[in-house]
């Protein structure tokens, strides 16, 4: 059929359709002619195709409406690709919402919110089975949090309550969240859990299984692009009511969604490395806002992003008594690793343990339960420092950075080059330290030191979930933790510096969120149970640990941004690309009042470089970063200086390699 032959729809034939350009001028709907026979296809949601600039460009239609604005002419659709609705309205809302607040364009985070298609998925046979009845679940190991009963009946009557759960030591968290989940869906509404990754993700599903059985689905990039789809499609067509999953999870098309849950917020596996870098802490918060759903952010430790959210009376504390905190917690007891027990004590010395964590060990070695020690690193010894001034060891040919091999030579970890006579260029020393010895190497140590008893390594890529019960000595990196029956007996963390030495914003917070992760592995103090942290106990990092306090800790890392302007004191955006391009970009930005400029600086350390940097020409320049600072009042009017900027750089046509990151998880 020849586009003059094609007939209008009789009923709304103009077709509102966001084309997946990428491109922030362009980031808006787009009309265009429905004719008759698309007419029962062309719903809101659904995918096109759209001629657009000349060619064919993937779409979505946001809307159906009568007529249009648009003065010219109008083009037809090309096609639809699918009758089904994968962009509900109330998820084209959110993306909306997650592109402004992330100053991104609305295509992209359609990439993140709807996976993409497989026809034969689609077409597989759909059979219409009702939901299982959910029955009320047992709430009672709840009660102990405090103002949980308004919580739940604001809940069950299908409010919006928000709130900041602070598991106590020791808590089972898997198991009060598919509580939570049960007692969400008896009341007849969805439920959404995002944890960090696949360990967690695995005991979500476990303790959810017995509770909501077949009306939950688990969505993970670990599943294939196939299987992934298929639950998507199961929930977006209302077969299964609540998701479990990673990242993305947040985005996942619940019906009458009641209850949104992150887990573990300040984990760095849940910060998106995909543009515009949305963090699914903000994104369950806008949703919990614009489809009026209930809200939890949960974990034994606290985020200062989620502490801003109880300061602003905007969500309330879920916290249990200090009493029953006290009662569950282990011992913890902070000592340095420069103790003098050390000196006299040849072996403790070897495996880097003072004679009281050594102590600590062997007795709950001999009450037969399992002792967890924690390394920073996986490997051997990874890099080295001056032992006097701990000036990071670096190589006088290239500058990178010293290690020592197994057979105790320095090398240089960039060019490989020999390293004899080392003198520190800071203090003019010459013995080294290891800033951390890996896991392999101290699992080595250990294996002497307590002869005879099992030794199990978890981390890298060998990654343990459980040991056997029984005496035994763990090795593990952050994060791969093996579960003990019963819990561990003791925990000795060690090279707790390599952690506070960090130069990051969030250091002292993943220190103290990765800290209370291993103690909560641990039995209550009453049962034998210890935790050993090498570190000076003024820390205040340690301190947190030690009262078992992460609120108090949150609360004054927080005062502490607010009174050197960092986020989430304050609303900030990094703009990476080569020196010139993003000088001239950040030029063409108008700042609120309140505004201000930090840099240029050369790019952190750690930090990826921006797409296409490989390319970047001497006219860019080197790769560096500026910032962007304004107060959180003002956090919109930034975003959208941002999208100004960036429409206008569209605009001239540059294409010089350049990111923008609104609240980026790395400040410098």
């Amino acid at each position: 059929m020849v586009a003059g032959a094609r007939e209008r729809a009789a009923v709304d034939p103009i077709a509102r359709v966001l084309p997946l350009l990428g491109l922030t001028h362009l980031d808006r709907p787009f009309d265009y002619l429905v004719d008759a026979e698309q007419d029962a296809a062309a719903a809101p949601g659904v995918r096109v195709r759209v001629r657009f600039a000349g060619r064919l460009v993937d779409g979505f239609v946001l809307e159906r409406i009568a007529t249009s604005d648009h003065s010219g002419k109008l083009s037809w659709l090309d096609r639809v690709v699918s009758p089904e609705q994968v962009l509900p309205p109330q998820l084209a809302t959110l993306c909306r919402a997650v592109a402004d607040r992330y100053a991104g364009t609305m295509s992209d985070v359609i990439r993140l919110a709807v996976p993409p298609r497989h026809a034969r998925t689609e077409a597989e046979a759909v059979s219409i089975v009702p939901l299982p009845d959910v029955a009320p679940p047992n709430l009672d190991a709840w009660q102990q949090y405090s103002g949980f009963d308004g919580y739940l009946g604001a809940v069950r009557s299908g409010g919006a309550p928000r709130a900041v759960w602070q598991a106590a030591p020791g808590e089972d968290w898997p198991a009060r969240l598919a509580e939570l989940a049960a007692a969400t869906l008896a009341a007849g509404r969805g439920v959404i859990i995002v944890v960090p990754d696949q360990r967690d993700l695995d005991k979500l599903e476990a303790a959810c299984e017995p509770l909501v059985g077949d009306r939950a689905v688990s969505l993970a990039a670990g599943l294939g692009p196939t299987a992934r789809y298929r639950r998507w499609l199961a929930v977006l067509r209302g077969r299964a009511d609540v998701v479990l999953g990673t990242r993305s999870a947040g985005f996942a098309p619940v019906r009458d969604l009641g209850l949104v849950v992150v887990w573990d917020d300040g984990d760095d596996s849940l910060d998106e490395p995909r543009s515009p870098y949305p963090h699914p802490r903000e994104v369950a918060v806008l949703r919990s806002y614009g489809e009026k759903a209930a809200l939890v952010i949960g974990g034994f430790a606290r985020s200062a992003e989620a502490q801003v959210l109880v300061d602003a009376g905007w969500a309330h504390d879920l916290l249990a008594p200090r009493a029953e905190i006290r009662a569950r917690a282990p011992r913890v007891v902070a000592l340095s690793g420069e103790d003098a027990s050390v000196a006299h004590d040849p072996l403790a010395r070897s495996a880097r343990i003072p004679a009281v964590a050594f102590k600590a060990a062997r007795t709950a070695l001999d009450a037969d339960t399992s002792v967890l020690f924690s390394v920073p690193r996986r490997g051997y010894i990874p890099s080295v420092a001056c032992e006097r001034c701990r000036t990071h060891a670096r190589c006088r040919a290239c500058h990178g950075p010293l290690q020592l091999d197994s057979n105790g030579e320095l090398s240089c970890r960039w060019c490989g080059r020999g390293e004899r006579n080392f003198n520190c260029v800071a203090c003019g020393g010459s013995r080294i330290r290891a800033l951390s010895t890996g896991a392999g190497r101290t699992a080595e140590e250990l294996g002497r030191a307590f002869a005879g008893v099992p030794v199990t390594t978890s981390g890298g890529a060998s990654i343990v979930d459980a040991v056997k019960p029984g005496a035994r000595v763990v090795v593990a990196t952050p994060g791969a933790e093996p579960v003990a029956p019963q819990g561990y007996g003791a925990a000795i963390i060690l090279d707790t510096w390599a952690y506070l030495d960090r130069e990051d914003l969030r250091a002292a917070e993943t220190a103290v969120r990765r800290w209370l992760a291993i103690a909560a592995l641990v039995r209550p103090a009453s049962s034998g149970g210890s935790v050993i942290i090498v570190a000076d106990a003024g820390v205040p990092a340690v301190q947190a640990i030690i009262r078992w306090d992460p609120v108090g800790f949150a609360s004054a890392e927080l005062a502490d941004r607010a009174e050197l302007g960092f986020p989430p004191a304050v609303t900030m955006a990094a703009v990476d690309g080569g020196a010139h391009t993003i000088t001239a970009f950040v030029d063409s930005v108008t700042l609120p009042t309140s505004g201000t400029v930090l840099g240029p600086v050369p790019l952190p350390s750690g930090v990826r470089a921006p797409a296409g940097s490989s390319d970047v020409g001497r006219d860019s320049g080197p790769l560096e970063r500026i910032l962007l600072r304004v107060d959180r009042g003002h956090g919109r009017e930034l975003t959208r200086a941002l999208s100004a900027a960036q429409i206008l750089r569209n605009a001239h046509h540059e294409t010089g390699p350049i990111r923008v990151q609104v609240d980026p998880p790395t400040i410098g």
